[in-house]
Order: C-alpha cells, then structure tokens, then sequence
C-alpha cells in the first residue's frame, strides 16, 4: 500500500526488521523494500533475551555452547515463527557458533512449553520474558544486542562470548520513493525530537529497548546492511517463509 501512495508525507510505513528480513525469506515479493521506500527514520532498536530454565545444565553462554557440542541435535529452540526475531537470533548463534540446535516454531505461545522444559532455550523478546526472569522461572544467560539491555542490566551481551554476534529488530519510518526530500526531513525531525523526550526514553528503557536517531541516509544505510547481515545467515541455513 506504501509503495503504491502517492509520495506527499501522508502515507507512511512503519519500516521493521521483518521487511528487511522478508526480502530474502521471500522469492516472489511484488516490491523492493529497498528500492521502493525511502528511507525517513530510525526509531528503535531491540534485542532478545538468550533464556533457559532454571534446571537447565548450562548456567553462562560458554556453558551452554559446550554442553550443546556435546550432545548436537537434543537441545530444543522454541520460537514464535519463521522469520520472528527469536527464530533469527538463533539462526545467527547457531551460524557463528555452529552448534546444533533444533527449531521448534511456535503459531503462538511457547513459554508454556519452556517453562514446561519441552524445548531448552529461546532468544525471547525482553518484554515477554522480563516477568518470569524477574519471578526466577526463566534464567537469562545473555543479551543479544551490542550493549547491556536497561532492562537486565547485569546480563551480559552474546557479543562477549561469540565475538561480533549482535541480533535485533529494528523499527523506524518509510515513506513511498520519490517522497520530496524537505518532506523527509521535517518528517525526521520530528520523530528525532519524539525521540529526545525523556518519557519516551523512560518507557523504551522498561521495555528493553534502545531509541536510536538517525539520518535519512544513517537510515537507509542500516537498513541495507541489516538486509545483507540477515541474507548471508538464511540463505546458509536455507530458510525460507513457510
């Protein structure tokens, strides 16, 4: 619907990491995220949460790798789908570490069965695991952004035991190409300025997720690195939309 608007500022997509991811998990898409939206903001970027429960052998990350070397193919990874930003924080960990996991998708829920220790760990979102880590029924062995999430401030980051891991999804503005680009920058400033409030940051924090201001072209710039980080790691593990 983007893609076709007309190009005045008054149609905006709200540009997410699944775009990105989707321009390799789907061969026939009838656009070119890229090519076809221009890029007006960043907003946000969030990273997952590394989880096990409690009886899980593996207390920290080197733990865990070691104990999935030793017995590849018997540790479940639950996610909430193909393409969901738990499915590719674990693709990535499983690509740099080449562990052997086994993912298990989810239509909805999996902490039930997580919590139930049918499968062994998830790279959950913060938010829908913040609870049960508060409440001790899910142990946090890492963070999957570049930095400690605010949110789990003494978790550590994947990145400090697989140099150069970092996973998140990101969200910011697009709007349809050929968008004037005086449009683009009264647009961008404005969502920078929403940015710089304080209860804005206050709320991201709670939620585990970083509000990030850029560029126009900081932006589009991220995005296509984004798009050919996450093209490497599905097109080595053959992933592909269901």
């Amino acid at each position: 619907m983007v893609v076709r608007a007309l190009p005045d500022g008054y149609t905006l997509l709200e540009a997410t990491s699944g775009n990105a991811w989707n321009a390799t998990l789907y061969d026939n898409l009838s656009f070119d995220f890229i090519r076809d939206i221009a890029p007006v903001a960043s907003i946000s970027t969030t990273p997952a949460v590394m989880v096990v429960t409690p009886s899980f052998p593996a207390q920290t990350v080197p733990e865990f790798m070691a104990y999935a070397k030793a017995n590849p193919g018997k540790i479940n990874m639950a996610s909430a789908g193909i393409g969901s930003l738990p499915h590719v924080s674990g693709e990535l960990f499983k690509f740099m570490t080449g562990v052997n996991l086994v993912h298990v998708p989810y239509r909805g829920s999996y902490l039930p069965d997580l919590l139930a220790g049918q499968v062994q760990v998830a790279f959950s979102t913060i938010p829908s695991a913040i609870e049960q880590l508060r409440g001790g029924k899910l142990r946090a062995l890492a963070v999957t952004g570049a930095d400690p999430s605010p949110a789990l401030p003494n978790i550590p980051t994947l990145g400090q035991f697989v140099p150069g891991y970092e996973a998140s999804a990101f969200n910011g503005v697009g709007a349809p190409n050929k968008t004037p680009i005086d449009i683009i920058y009264k647009l961008n400033a404005a969502v920078n300025a929403a940015l710089a409030a304080p209860e804005v940051q206050e709320r991201f924090a709670q939620l585990g997720t970083f509000p990030v201001s850029m560029t126009p072209a900081e932006f589009g710039k991220f995005v296509v690195n984004e798009t050919e980080k996450w093209g490497k790691v599905f097109k080595s593990a053959g992933i592909k939309a269901e």
